[in-house]
């Protein structure tokens, strides 16, 4: 499963760099740097070696359209990000005939994402830790969608978005989604376990018994 990194903080994407496959943003992350989305997303394709998501704020298709044609002009790996509506999927539809790269987002049911496959995405993103907060299973829709997918071998792949923890990654990749969109300290705390700590803080103390 790839690892993309759910942020648009320059500093956060420098230091794990080495560890991610692509990178997401959204008007909500791109406010929280404090720059202009232009300057965010050019400096961010030149740290982030993969896919870059970023958000169309259209909400008609033809505005949708246009966004996404000038996103994907900014860098090869410019992912242009379309909600799940009526709009969006006419959007979709007309711009993966163009080839331009397309990542469904803020789906919440396997209907959603079948029909997003059908228009020709190349990414679905569930959104799973919204549908925790309503009392809804995240992971069961995860499961359900990618269950639809190998059924009709869609290639659209997977993105399982609004990751809450480390949990959440895991169950993601048992499940077979291909990707996991992943906030910057969630990434940190799968590199942690109290173990590993333990051991080297053990092999060191053994070291500084060894004769010099």
């Amino acid at each position: 499963m790839k690892i993309f990194a759910d942020t648009a903080i320059v500093n956060e994407l420098k230091e794990i760099a080495h560890i991610i496959d692509g990178c997401t943003t959204n008007p909500s992350l791109i406010a929280k740097s404090g720059r202009k989305f232009e300057d965010v997303v050019k400096e961010i394709c030149k740290i982030v070696n993969g896919p870059i998501s970023a958000e169309a704020i259209s909400l008609d298709a033809d505005g949708m359209i246009k966004e996404a044609r000038n996103l994907s002009k900014i860098h090869k790996n410019i992912v242009v990000k379309i909600p799940i509506t009526e709009e969006g999927l006419k959007a979709i539809k007309q711009l993966s005939k163009e080839g331009i790269k397309i990542n469904c987002t803020l789906v919440f049911s396997a209907n959603q994402a079948l029909l997003a496959a059908k228009a020709g995405a190349d990414y679905v993103s569930p959104f799973v830790g919204r549908l925790d907060d309503i009392g809804q299973n995240g992971m069961q829709l995860v499961e359900e969608i990618v269950k639809v997918f190998k059924n009709y071998n869609f290639k659209t792949e997977v993105i399982v978005a609004s990751v809450r923890n480390t949990e959440h990654v895991k169950t993601a990749a048992m499940l077979g989604a291909h990707i996991a969109t992943v906030p910057y300290q969630i990434i940190k705390d799968m590199i942690k376990h109290d173990l590993t700590d333990k051991g080297i803080k053990r092999f060191l103390d053994d070291w500084e018994k060894v004769p010099k």
